[in-house]
C-alpha cells in the first residue's frame, strides 16, 4: 500500500473508531458552561482517572488514590476548593473515558490521554496542556530473545481498543511489511492477563504504560521493553469545551506546577512568599489570590510529583527525559505566571 493510499486508510479508521464511541451520546451532550459553579455546590471534584496504573492513577493498600494523574486532580481542588482531598475519583476504561467527559459525569479527565486532532475537533474537547511526552512502544518476554520490534514476524499484537495505539501499531506493521495480529481489548486488565499467560506475543502502548504494568506482573524480570518507539504521544488533562473559564483554570493549574519546578517554589518551602500572580487574573478565574500556594502546599512542584510517583526513586523508575525542564535537557515549557 502506497504512504498516500496508507494514510487515507489510517484517517478512515481513525474517524470511523472516534464516531462509533460518540455515536451513543454525541446527539445529546448538553451545554457545561459554569463547572466552577458545579463544582463548589458538589463541593467535590470529579476526575477520570484510569482502572488501576501504578504509578499514575491506582489505589493503594488502603484503598486511596494515588499517583501521578491523582496528584494533578488534587492540585485543581486545591486552586478551586482549597482542600485537595475533596475529589471523588472515577475511574474509566479507555472506551468509556470520553463517554464519561462529555456526559458530565466528570469534570476533568486525567487518564494518560494522547492530545491528537480528532480528539480535540470532532470530539470537542480542550486538552489544556501536556503533563507527560510519552511514546507508544512494546512489551514482549526476555525468552523469546527478540531485541527490536522488527523481529515481531507473524505475532499477536495486543492494545487496548479505542486508543492511538490500536492505530500506530497496524501503521507500523504495515509501513515495514511485517505480518501481524492486532488483538483489542476494551479492559486493561484482561489485556494484561493475557498477555502475562501467553495470549499475547506483545503488548503494544505507551511506554510509561508498559513500564506500569510491567510491575504489576508476577514476575517483571522476564519481561522486556523493546527500544522501538514509534509514536509521539502528548499525555495531558482533557476538559469539555465551552466553559473557558474552566478550561484556564486546569490549563494555569498545570502551568503553575511546572513554573514552580523551574523557580524552586516546593511543598516544604517558602512558596507562600514567593509565589504572587496577578489579582486581575485571579478574580477572573474565580479564584482567590491564595490559589497558587494551596497547589504547591498540597501536592509539591511538578519535579516532585514526578520522582514521587513515577521517578527514578519510586518503583516504576523513570528517568525525566523529554519530561525535565527546558533548561536541563528536556521539554518541559510553561508560559510565566504573570
Amino acid at each position: 500500500m502506497g504512504k498516500a493510499a496508507w494514510a487515507k486508510s489510517v484517517a478512515k479508521v481513525t474517524v470511523a473508531l472516534l464516531l462509533a464511541a460518540t455515536a451513543s451520546f454525541a446527539a445529546s451532550v448538553p451545554s457545561f458552561a459554569g463547572v466552577l459553579d458545579e463544582v463548589r455546590k458538589r463541593d467535590a471534584l470529579q476526575c477520570g482517572v484510569s482502572e488501576g496504573l501504578e504509578g499514575f492513577s491506582a489505589q493503594n493498600k488502603q484503598k486511596a488514590w494515588e499517583g501521578f494523574d491523582v496528584d494533578f486532580c488534587r492540585a485543581v481542588a486545591a486552586a478551586v476548593l482549597g482542600d485537595p482531598q475533596k475529589v471523588r475519583f472515577v475511574p474509566l476504561s479507555t472506551t468509556k473515558r470520553f463517554e464519561a467527559l462529555s456526559s458530565g459525569q466528570i469534570d476533568v479527565l486525567a487518564r494518560n490521554t494522547s492530545w491528537t486532532l480528532s480528539r480535540n475537533v470532532i470530539l470537542g474537547f480542550d486538552f489544556i496542556g501536556v503533563s507527560y511526552y510519552d511514546g507508544q512502544g512494546f512489551m514482549t518476554r526476555r525468552d523469546n530473545g527478540l531485541s527490536s520490534a522488527l523481529q515481531l514476524t507473524n505475532a499477536t499484537i495486543c492494545v487496548l481498543e479505542g486508543t492511538t495505539s490500536q492505530v500506530n501499531a497496524k501503521r507500523y506493521f504495515e509501513d515495514n511489511k511485517i505480518e501481524v495480529t492486532v488483538k483489542t481489548y476494551e479492559e486493561r486488565k484482561a489485556l494484561v492477563n493475557d498477555y502475562e499467560t501467553n495470549k499475547c506475543d506483545a503488548y503494544s502502548a505507551d511506554m510509561s504504560g508498559l513500564a506500569s504494568d510491567r510491575k504489576s506482573l508476577s514476575k517483571p524480570d522476564l519481561h522486556v521493553l523493546l527500544p522501538e518507539v514509534i509514536s509521539k504521544e502528548p499525555l495531558g488533562p482533557v476538559v469539555r469545551q465551552g466553559d473557558p473559564q474552566w478550561s484556564n483554570i486546569n490549563r494555569w493549574v498545570l502551568f503553575l506546577l511546572i513554573n514552580a519546578e523551574e523557580a524552586g517554589w516546593s511543598q516544604s518551602g517558602s512558596a507562600d512568599a514567593a509565589i504572587v500572580t496577578s489579582s486581575e487574573a485571579n478574580k477572573l478565574l474565580g479564584l482567590n489570590d491564595q490559589w497558587p500556594v494551596n497547589v504547591i502546599k498540597a501536592v509539591g512542584n511538578y519535579g516532585e510529583i514526578f520522582a514521587r510517583n513515577v521517578g527514578e526513586g519510586s518503583p516504576l523508575g523513570l528517568q525525566r527525559g523529554y519530561n525535565a525542564l527546558w533548561s536541563r535537557g528536556g521539554i518541559l515549557y510553561a508560559p510565566p505566571m504573570r
